[in-house]
């Protein structure tokens, strides 16, 4: 099940899901790190962080559901697996993006507490861990994205699958 979605023969979803990983891990720490020291530089970095980590999930997602609607064929138990990845990102952006809501007014205002960043964000991130099982389960399991070196090796693979 080779991606639809390619740059120079490679899938683009691996490529760039590091990012709001990345992203997402720095504003989980920028909120503790804010928590402990009230210092606004920290939460400022939290919400530019977090902002990052917002768009390039929905980067991300672009080509993520592209395969999964157009490489995955119908029936297959890999389309349930991208499913479940799939929400389990979903949950994880809809968790940051109202963090974001709640942080960014508050960007050169008073001091706000780092409670609900802190509890919002790091469910983020397990869900975004969770979410990362079941992308690799894709990869892994069900070769999804995985380039096949001749047809007859991928029927092999479906007939055990």
């Amino acid at each position: 099940m080779q991606s639809r979605f390619r740059l120079l023969g490679h899938p683009v979803h691996p490529m760039i899901i590091a990012y709001p990983v990345a992203f997402y891990t720095g504003t989980l720490a920028a909120y503790i790190v804010y928590g402990a020291n009230a210092d606004r530089f920290w939460l400022k970095m939290a919400i530019a962080l977090n902002i990052a980590g917002v768009g390039m999930a929905v980067i991300a997602a672009l080509p993520g559901f592209i395969d999964w609607l157009l490489a995955i064929p119908s029936g297959h138990p890999a389309k349930r697996t991208g499913l479940k990845h799939a929400g389990l990102n979903v949950i994880s952006l809809a968790l940051f993006a109202i963090a974001l809501v709640v942080y960014a007014p508050k960007w050169n205002v008073g001091a706000p507490s780092a409670s609900t960043g802190i509890i919002l964000t790091a469910i983020g991130v397990g869900a975004t861990i969770l979410a990362g099982f079941q992308g690799w389960k894709l990869v892994q399991d069900h070769h999804v994205g995985v380039r096949m070196e001749t047809a007859s090796s991928e029927r092999r693979l479906k007939r055990a699958s």
